[in-house]
């Protein structure tokens, strides 16, 4: 329980000023990053399946075509909750409304917890150690070890993992690796241009010399500019909490897909005033999970 001996201060009027919420948090990447769902059961499931494979030469007979399984993914929500306790004589004798905003302050904690999970499939896209889904492949977010059921080589077109630091040449690099992707019978998928860097707030310079390159005729190399300038900068600030040189290429619109933050149950404030103590509890409770169903809509770079 706070109690008045620990905030005697707040309790005289001779202070001039307390500073309470004077900074702002982190831009929210939820909406920006993940398709952001409801859900009302207690996990969701998630199951993808093959195309049928090529229409073969006639010879008198018709050839039956079978589709092949893809892989299923489970994600199931955990529970949050916290809570504060708040003596009532120091509500009642402190002089600057610090304590008033209990709800909204538990609340700016609750969604801050959120966004720090967030950040986890990407800072953690190289590893299999999930926090919510279980998923059938068993292999990373970004990983040289994807598989297939359908058969098909995994040759070319299944690798969506590199080591490469963030310049022009592997910016292409990664861009011609993504149109190469291939679906679950092997077969060339389309990736469009519709792409974005999503990068530690580290690399924003470095990004935006390379995006900020004029198309057009270059007279002293005799060359014409890439028009680098179609891709979108999203700059994640949580990432430099983990690493500062990894980045990733990713389709848009396919992430949106691909890519669930599921909310149970959005953050829910809750107070009740306790007869024993006479003190003010109040209460943050939340449930959600995170996780993704694919990986053909993205390509990171693990750099050393």
């Amino acid at each position: 329980m706070h109690v008045s001996s620990e905030f005697i201060r707040l309790m005289d009027n001779r202070l001039r000023k307390v500073m309470m919420g004077e900074y702002n948090d982190l831009k929210s990447m939820i909406p920006v990053l993940f398709n952001d769902m409801t859900s009302d059961s207690a996990w969701e499931e998630f199951y993808e399946m093959n195309g049928l494979p090529d229409i073969p030469e006639f010879n008198g007979k018709l050839s039956y075509l079978q589709q092949t399984p893809g892989y299923h993914t489970k994600i199931e929500p955990k529970e949050f909750a916290g809570a504060t306790n708040y003596e009532k004589k120091l509500l009642l004798n402190e002089k600057y409304g610090v304590f008033e905003n209990k709800a909204k302050e538990l609340m700016r904690a609750g969604h801050r917890t959120r966004e720090k999970w967030a950040v986890r499939p990407w800072a953690y896209a190289f590893s299999t150690a999930f926090d919510f889904q279980t998923r059938e492949e068993a292999v990373a977010l970004c990983s040289d070890s994807h598989s297939t059921k359908s058969g098909a080589s995994t040759t070319t077109g299944f690798d969506n993992a590199g080591t490469s630091a963030l310049n022009k040449t592997s910016l292409a690099a990664t861009r011609l690796a993504m149109r190469r992707f291939k679906d679950g019978n092997g077969e060339r998928i389309d990736i469009g241009d519709n792409l974005a860097i999503v990068h530690p707030d580290n690399l924003s310079d470095t990004v935006a010399e390379i995006i900020g390159t004029q198309s057009g005729y270059d007279t002293a190399a005799n060359t014409k500019n890439v028009d680098y300038q179609r891709y979108e900068s999203i700059p994640y600030l949580r990432l430099d909490d983990y690493d500062t040189n990894n980045w990733f290429m990713v389709d848009k619109a396919k992430m949106k897909q691909n890519l669930h933050f599921i909310n149970r149950v959005q953050p829910e404030i809750e107070t009740t005033a306790d007869f024993e103590t006479k003190g003010m509890k109040t209460s943050l409770y939340m449930y959600f999970a995170y996780g993704f169903t694919g990986w053909r809509w993205i390509f990171g770079h693990n750099v050393s």
